[in-house]
C-alpha cells in the first residue's frame, strides 16, 4: 500500500462540491491515491454527522486520498498533529495552538480548522482537511455551545494561499502518516495529548441520543475519550465535545 509522502501528486480544482466527494467518486470508479485534491471553491461542502460547512474566498479545502495499512479511525489524530504543525509553520506561533477531541484544531480558544474522516468501500481513506485561513464563519451559524470560529488572519495576522498552505501540510502529514506506520498509535497518541486543549476540563459529550457530563480525562489506548463522571468512568468512541465554563467564567457563578 502505498503511504502519502512529501511529493504525493497534488491536483487544483477550480470548483467542486467537496474535496471529500469528489475522493470518494474516484475512489468508487477505482483510484486508490495517494493524491492531494485541493479545491479554490467548494458549493456544497460538509463536516461531521453531514453539518454544512462554511469555506470563505481564500479559505483551505483539501482531501488526501490513500489506502491505510490499519485503523483508519486513527488517522484523526495523524491529521490533527499535521494540521498543528501547518499552522505553526504558517504562523510561527505554536503556543497558541491547541488540539480538540476528536478532530478539531483551535487558534487561541477560537476554532481554526476541522478534520473529516470518510472510507470507501475500496478500503481507501479521504481525509478532509478545512482551515479559515482568511476568515471565520458567522458565529450565528453554529450550533448552540460550539467553540467560536477563528481564521489565521484574524488569530495571527498572516494569511498563506491555500497553495501555499498545502505546501506545509503535506509534508507535515507525510511526516506523521511514517510516524504512525513505524512507531504505531501510542506515540501518535502522546504527541496529541500533549497538544491537547482541555485536558481535565468539564465537558459534555453529546451523542445522537444523549449526552454524558462529566470530566475530560483522557484518551484511551484505542484514541477513545475518556470521561471521569460521578458516576465512573466512560468511554466514548464518538461524541461531539462541548466545554462548559469554568466556575469563575459562568455569569452566576460566585467568584473569589
Amino acid at each position: 500500500m502505498d503511504a502519502p509522502t512529501a511529493e504525493t501528486a497534488r491536483e487544483i480544482l477550480e470548483v467542486t462540491d467537496s474535496t471529500n466527494a469528489e475522493a470518494l467518486r474516484r475512489a468508487t470508479a477505482g483510484a486508490t491515491g495517494p493524491v492531494w485534491l485541493l479545491a479554490k471553491r467548494q458549493v456544497a461542502a460538509r463536516g461531521r454527522r453531514g453539518r454544512p460547512w462554511s469555506m470563505a474566498p481564500g479559505n483551505f479545502a483539501a482531501t488526501l486520498l490513500f489506502r491505510p495499512d490499519r485503523a483508519p479511525a486513527q488517522r484523526s489524530f495523524v491529521a490533527a498533529l499535521a494540521l498543528f504543525d501547518a499552522l505553526g509553520a504558517a504562523s510561527g506561533r505554536f503556543w497558541l495552538l491547541g488540539l480538540k477531541w476528536p478532530n478539531d484544531v483551535l487558534l487561541s480558544g477560537g476554532k481554526v480548522a476541522g478534520i473529516l474522516l470518510e472510507g470507501a468501500p475500496n478500503g481507501t481513506l479521504a481525509i478532509g482537511f478545512g482551515v479559515n485561513l482568511a476568515e471565520a464563519p458567522d458565529p450565528a451559524d453554529l450550533e448552540p455551545g460550539a467553540v467560536r470560529p477563528t481564521s489565521l488572519a484574524t488569530g495571527a495576522e498572516v494569511c498563506p494561499t491555500p497553495e501555499e498552505f498545502l505546501g506545509l501540510l503535506a509534508p507535515a502529514y507525510a511526516d506523521w502518516e511514517a510516524r504512525f506506520r513505524r512507531d504505531g498509535f501510542a506515540p501518535i497518541r502522546e504527541a496529541w495529548l500533549a497538544r491537547a486543549t482541555g485536558v481535565g476540563d468539564a465537558i459534555v459529550a453529546r451523542l445522537p441520543r444523549s449526552e454524558v457530563t462529566g470530566r475530560f480525562e483522557t484518551v484511551d489506548a484505542q484514541g477513545s475519550l475518556v470521561v471521569a463522571t460521578a458516576e465512573g468512568r466512560v468511554v466514548l468512541p464518538a461524541a461531539d465535545v462541548f466545554f462548559l465554563p469554568h466556575r469563575d467564567e459562568a455569569s452566576d457563578a460566585p467568584r473569589d
